[in-house]
C-alpha cells in the first residue's frame, strides 16, 4: 500500500475540518450579530440582552469545536470525558471566573438594578450600562466605565439610588449660640417651602438637633422626586446662606484667637 493512500484520508479530514472550523467562525460572528439586532429591538428585558448573546456565542463554538474532532476522526464520547476531566481541573484553577458567571446569574434572577440605574456597590459608584456574562459596566458621573466582577459585585452591599421615586434630601446647618433659634427654624422652613421641587408630602421637617462646641445646629430633611436629588441639594445650600446673609444670621467658622504678651524685664 503506497504511503499516500495511507497519509491523504488524514490530510482530506483536516482540511475539510480547517474549512469548517473557518466557516463555522464566520456563520457564529454572523448568527450571534443577527440575534443580537434582533434580541436588542425586541421587548426583552436590557439586563438579559447582552448576557444572552454572550451564552449563545459560546454555546455555539463549543459546538463548532467538537464538530470539528468528529470530523478529524476523535472520537467525541472519549473526548467529551476528557473535556469533562479538564473542565474539572480548569474549574479548580478559574474559580473566580465560575464564581461571576454564578453571580451574573444571581443578579439576573434577583434583579436588584437593571441597566439604566444608579448604583453604588464594591465600592464604586455609576449607571448601570450593561451586566455581561463574567462583568458589570458601570459609566461613572465623570464619564468613566468600571467593570466590577459580578461574583464580588453579588456579595456585595448594593445601593441602588434609581428604583424609588422619590428621595430624602439631608441638611446640618450650624448658628451662633447668640441667634434666635426660633428665627432660624423659620427662615429654614420658609426656603425649603418655597423651593419649587421639594414636595409637600411627606412634609419637610426642621429642628434643632444639637448642641455643638461652637455652633447650634439644625437639622433640614426635604423630599423631592429622585431626578430632583441635587438640583434642591445645591439650591438648598445656596439659598441658606443668601437668607441667613440678608437676616443677619451668622454661621459659625473656625477661628483662632491669639494673645501676646509683652515681655517682662
Amino acid at each position: 500500500m503506497d504511503w499516500m493512500d495511507i497519509v491523504l484520508p488524514y490530510v482530506q479530514k483536516i482540511a475539510l475540518a480547517i474549512v469548517v472550523l473557518v466557516v463555522g467562525w464566520v456563520v457564529i460572528k454572523w448568527v450571534t450579530k443577527w440575534v443580537g439586532v434582533k434580541i436588542e429591538n425586541s421587548k426583552m428585558d436590557a439586563n438579559i440582552k447582552p448576557f444572552l448573546v454572550t451564552m449563545l456565542g459560546a454555546i455555539l463554538k463549543v459546538l463548532l469545536v467538537l464538530s470539528v474532532i468528529r470530523i478529524v476522526g476523535i472520537d467525541t464520547t472519549s473526548f467529551v470525558a476528557v473535556i469533562a476531566a479538564a473542565g474539572f481541573a480548569i474549574g479548580l484553577a478559574f474559580q473566580g471566573s465560575l464564581s461571576n458567571f454564578a453571580g451574573g446569574v444571581l443578579l439576573l434572577t434577583l434583579r436588584p438594578f437593571k441597566t439604566g440605574d444608579y448604583i453604588e456597590a464594591a465600592g464604586y459608584s455609576g449607571t448601570v450600562k450593561a451586566i455581561q456574562i463574567l462583568y458589570t459596566e458601570l459609566n461613572t458621573p465623570d464619564n468613566k466605565i468600571i467593570y466590577i466582577p459580578n461574583g464580588s459585585l453579588s456579595n456585595a452591599g448594593i445601593t441602588n439610588y434609581s428604583v424609588m421615586d422619590t428621595r430624602r434630601v439631608d441638611f446640618k446647618f450650624g448658628v451662633g449660640y447668640e441667634q434666635d433659634f426660633r428665627k432660624v427654624i423659620r427662615v429654614l422652613n420658609e426656603i425649603v417651602q418655597q423651593h419649587d421641587k421639594v414636595l409637600k408630602d411627606p412634609e419637610p421637617f426642621v429642628r434643632m438637633s444639637e448642641h455643638a462646641d461652637s455652633a447650634v445646629m439644625f437639622t433640614v430633611r426635604a423630599w423631592t422626586k429622585a431626578e430632583d436629588y441635587w438640583d434642591v441639594h445645591f439650591d438648598i445650600i445656596e439659598s441658606v446662606k443668601a437668607r441667613f446673609d440678608e437676616e443677619g444670621i451668622s454661621i459659625p467658622f473656625p477661628q483662632m484667637d491669639v494673645h501676646v504678651h509683652p515681655q517682662q524685664k
